[in-house]
């Protein structure tokens, strides 16, 4: 058996409802966030995937990570790693797009990274030790986690630059699916929300 990444990513909460860069601070769900999270957990539990039996399930430490975890019924399976955790956004942290590019009108955080925070060659790291772990036994693994860490797993799976993470976007409480086509990495499933209809 190939092993895949099931990826979800958490539930609502106020800041990415703004569009704040959420890296280390630890935002709480919202009232949509835990309902969504109780959605994918719901559609998890039903055919296809009957609960994902096997599967080996890490979090984020974060609440709104862990906490979306727990919600989809998965909390007794997780274990927290700090691999896990969203991009450290220094400077930029609680910053929208908008307001980080009145000063830096050019700037794009796949390929500019940000002042006072983590490098992209550190994400690119910790990305790839997802990835070995990942692909390192014959079984499944399901990860709940944050956007730009999550879209960096997408890019380091198929072998790629993490900049190509500027191009797969991932909506709060999303399931994507990272598996294989013709022996070689492949995304299955990207962003798909149809659980929260």
């Amino acid at each position: 058996m190939a092993p895949r990444i099931f990826l979800a990513r958490h539930g609502q909460t106020e800041w990415s409802l703004s569009g704040r860069h959420t890296g280390r601070t630890d935002v709480p769900l919202l009232d949509e966030g835990r309902r969504g999270a109780k959605l994918l957990g719901e559609r998890l539990h039903r055919a296809p995937w009957e609960g994902l039996p096997g599967v080996e399930v890490r979090t984020s430490p974060l609440v709104r990570a862990s906490e979306t975890c727990e919600l989809a019924g998965f909390g007794e399976r997780a274990q927290p790693w700090d691999a896990l955790m969203e991009i450290d956004y220094g400077a930029y942290e609680g910053l929208t797009p908008a307001e980080i590019k009145s000063g830096r009108p050019d700037w794009l955080i796949w390929r500019d990274g940000v002042p006072e925070g983590e490098t992209l060659a550190e994400v690119t790291a910790r990305a790839d030790e997802v990835i070995d772990w990942a692909r390192s036994a014959d079984r499944d693994v399901l990860v709940f986690a944050h956007g730009h860490i999550l879209r960096a797993l997408g890019a380091r799976w198929l072998g790629l630059g993490i900049s190509f993470g500027a191009r797969i976007r991932l909506e709060p409480t999303s399931l994507s699916v990272l598996g294989w086509a013709y022996g070689e990495p492949a995304i299955e499933r990207w962003n798909d929300t149809g659980h929260l209809g």
